[in-house]
């Protein structure tokens, strides 16, 4: 005869309680187990956590102080950020570097679709090319500002020398205001052409060959083809140059400050927003008013942002709510 033993009573209660340190513990251990890995990417994240995050989160509360570098940081409120609306300079460096953006980008962006364009056909020397059109973009800039420097001097100038032999009044290229945002538009297209004219060129080897054989079956032009099969196919990449050209352009600083100093030229011509944060930062040494101007670039940047990221989003929906029309 057999006995029958009924198991001890659980408590239902503590059991799930008892088992969570259990599950804890075998997390942590699962975790310490793989140290060799997490010591390997440490490096990565220690130099963000010192380099990225921190000089983030400490402009932020800079912009909140008055510190000169030195000595007590005081707590000012919102007083730099009231000083930043009517303050007539900062003003001024938004208006020049919209000026700045626009006299470059358009001209920029469109010799860069030809340029790829060109470099897309059947030609001779196409590696040369490609090679000869990217050198600029890693040219050195202080070397590249010299050569300008000289190349649009007001009084010995190579432009102006032209000019002057086409019996054509000489320019003040570097003492004039449009002079100025002319010469620092040009150093912009010599070095970023290239650049997005490789990037408008990897787009065009993905658009399939199809739809070109099957435009010039139609009968299709060389104009029709590139306006109504390259450009509609290129449209997210010209998206995407758009944006990133407008980000170049709203944090321009090298080209002006290596030209002109960190005056920004005769009347501040070609002071633009981040030169003229690095004015009030490190020349003035107010390094909580350049803070609140490198916010104030943050949000002029994510309004940008935001506006190209509408563009894309109506012009991706637009299919849908056609095939939505169409259905109805």
């Amino acid at each position: 005869m057999s006995v029958m033993t009924t198991p001890p009573p659980v408590d239902a209660a503590r059991a799930p309680a008892a088992a969570v340190p259990r599950t804890r513990a075998r997390g942590w251990r699962g975790v310490l187990s793989h140290w060799p890995q997490y010591v390997a990417i440490a490096p990565f994240y220690v130099l963000f956590l010192v380099f990225g995050l921190f000089p983030i989160v400490f402009s932020i509360v800079l912009s909140f102080t008055d510190w000169d570098g030195m000595g007590e940081i005081r707590f000012a409120g919102l007083s730099q950020y009231i000083y930043l609306v009517q303050d007539s300079r900062f003003w001024n460096a938004v208006a020049n570097t919209f000026i700045i953006w626009f006299l470059s980008t358009v001209p920029m962006l469109f010799l860069a679709l030809v340029i790829a364009f060109l470099l897309h056909q059947n030609i001779r020397f196409r590696g040369f090319y490609r090679v000869a059109f990217f050198l600029p973009n890693v040219t050195s800039m202080v070397a590249m500002a010299i050569v300008f420097g000289s190349v649009f001097s007001d009084s010995f100038g190579l432009v102006n020398s032209a000019l002057t032999a086409l019996h054509v009044d000489s320019v003040p290229w570097l003492s004039s205001s449009l002079g100025i945002k002319v010469t620092i538009a040009v150093m912009v297209i010599w070095r970023f052409t290239g650049y997005n004219a490789i990037i408008y060129l990897a787009g065009l080897q993905s658009i399939p060959t199809d739809l070109y054989d099957a435009a010039k079956t139609d009968g299709a032009s060389t104009w029709q083809i590139f306006t109504r099969v390259t450009i509609p196919m290129l449209r997210p990449i010209i998206l995407f140059t758009v944006i990133t050209s407008t980000v170049g352009g709203l944090s321009l600083f090298t080209e002006p400050q290596v030209l002109l100093g960190d005056a920004g030229g005769n009347g501040e011509a070609g002071m633009t927003i981040v030169l003229y944060q690095y004015n009030q930062a490190f020349t003035q040494f107010d390094f909580g008013y350049g803070s609140a101007i490198a916010w104030a670039l943050f949000v002029l940047a994510s309004v940008f942002a935001i506006i190209n990221w509408r563009l894309l989003s109506e012009r991706r929906d637009a299919p849908r709510r056609t095939g939505r029309k169409a259905r109805s």
